[in-house]
């Protein structure tokens, strides 16, 4: 089952025209700033020597995500999507194009921050307008594609871009970065608008828009299981990320080598969860596949603070990972089916900003309590909330199978959210959350996929 059902998700790449320029895009855009990402890390640490220097850096990447969901959601349904991820593209491209003549950290701060802002534009708008490039049956297999080649793009890129500095120095990952932005936009270009977005969406004002995306979060079950199980996730994996320098060095006294290691384990677990997401949700409840990957982050977390040296506690990560791999497929899938087309931008933007939110907290409250506790006790309280949310996901994706869920305006509708109707047939007709026919893309032959 988990093989036909990826080769289904690799079929369209060869069906649906559209869906693969965007795949294209997103993987070359990915892979340029997973280079960046490190270039831009060593460049302010090597122009700083301070570490207060590359928290500031983060920081500015990090925050205008938060600014987004919480003021300028509905600028991703009001607009074109495809002007909007054009746009963010080449904003990314100016960005990185000025990078190599920045005098000074600050700039270089700076010009971070506004590539963020324009990332944290970019992809909610991918991800609210894919399920108008696919079938509903397919949207599963879509996900774990996108999923899939996100975590590769995260995996590889910082090595390409080691590899780089080691010959060139930051400059040339910059205009490295430059071209795959431009390349990206000229892919989104040639989508049709009325395949990524069946209509902008009107405006009642700002501030009425602004609350009408909270509003659908509260409204849907779906979208409160995605915000209330990975906000709780994303307090742990604050921890996770802030205490594994010191559970590689300290702990496993394994340097460098170790923590590189531990960080290639993840992303092996989160290229493997990815792929095999999809035939995992075509034979499983979402509440046993969600529930299940979050327990076993917590399993894998957990074991792995348990382990006597770095070797094994790698084997663990990569079951962390896996699990990680997994769930980051349900996350979108749920939002896409839980929001109407309309709102789903704003959808996605809500959540994403009070996940991230939390990661901060994490983050936060992790500093002191490594220094305090040690990182083995970080990590096994992590796996100890890790478990948690694996016990919020199953109980709250569980109400989706009641058959019954409420729309943007409070009426119950049937029920549109249940996973096994990525198992349905080719011939059967599928209304979107919104209550709209989607605009699929004709294939080869010309039959609607």
């Amino acid at each position: 089952m988990t093989s036909r059902l990826s080769n289904n998700g690799l079929s369209l790449l060869r069906t649906a025209p559209s869906f693969r320029a965007l795949f294209l895009a997103t993987l070359g855009s990915g892979l340029g700033t997973g280079i960046a990402v490190i270039a831009l890390t060593v460049d302010v640490y090597d122009r700083t020597g301070s570490g207060t220097w590359v928290a500031a850096l983060l920081i500015a990447d990090f925050l205008p995500m938060l600014a987004i969901g919480l003021l300028l959601g509905p600028v991703i349904d009001r607009f074109s999507r495809r002007r909007v991820m054009v746009a963010s593209d080449l904003t990314r491209l100016a960005v990185y194009c000025a990078l190599p003549f920045a005098g000074s950290p600050a700039v270089v701060v700076a010009l971070a921050g506004v590539a963020g802002l324009a990332t944290g534009f970019f992809r909610p708008a991918v991800y609210a307008g894919m399920p108008n490039l696919v079938a509903e049956r397919d949207l599963p297999q879509a996900n774990g594609l996108f999923q899939t080649i996100e975590n590769l793009t995260f995996l590889v890129g910082p090595l390409l871009g080691g590899l780089l500095l080691a010959l060139s120095g930051a400059d040339l990952a910059y205009w490295l970065n430059a071209v795959t932005f431009a390349v990206s936009a000229a892919l989104i270009v040639k989508i049709p608008d009325r395949l990524l977005q069946s209509a902008p969406a009107g405006t009642q004002g700002h501030w009425r828009d602004l609350a009408e995306g909270f509003d659908v979060v509260r409204r849907s079950r779906a979208l409160m299981t995605v915000l209330v199980t990975w906000t709780v996730v994303m307090l742990a994996n604050g921890g996770v990320n802030v205490a594994e320098v010191a559970l590689a060095k300290a702990v496993f006294g394994a340097g460098n080598l170790g923590l590189g290691l531990l960080m290639a384990s993840a992303g092996l677990g989160l290229v493997l969860g990815s792929i095999t997401a999809g035939g995992w949700l075509g034979r499983r409840t979402v509440a046993e596949v969600y529930g299940g990957a979050i327990a076993l982050m917590a399993l894998g977390i957990t074991a792995t603070a348990l382990s006597p040296n770095v070797w094994v506690g790698a084997l663990f990560v990569v079951v962390s990972g896996y699990g990680n791999g997994v769930a980051g497929v349900c996350n979108p899938l749920l939002v896409q089916r839980g929001a109407p087309d309309r709102l789903r931008g704003r959808a996605f933007t809500v959540v994403m900003s009070v996940n991230f939110a939390m990661l901060g907290v994490g983050m936060a409250v992790a500093g002191p309590l490594t220094d305090g506790f040690g990182a083995r006790w970080v990590w096994g309280g992590a796996g100890a909330v890790f478990l948690v949310a694996a016990g919020i996901a199953y109980a709250l994706a569980r109400t989706l199978e009641s058959g019954t869920e409420p729309d943007a305006s409070g009426k119950v509708e049937p029920e549109r959210l249940l996973i096994s109707s990525a198992a349905a047939p080719a011939a059967t007709a599928v209304a979107t959350p919104g209550g709209q026919t989607p605009l699929h893309e004709p294939d080869r032959s010309g039959t609607r996929v």
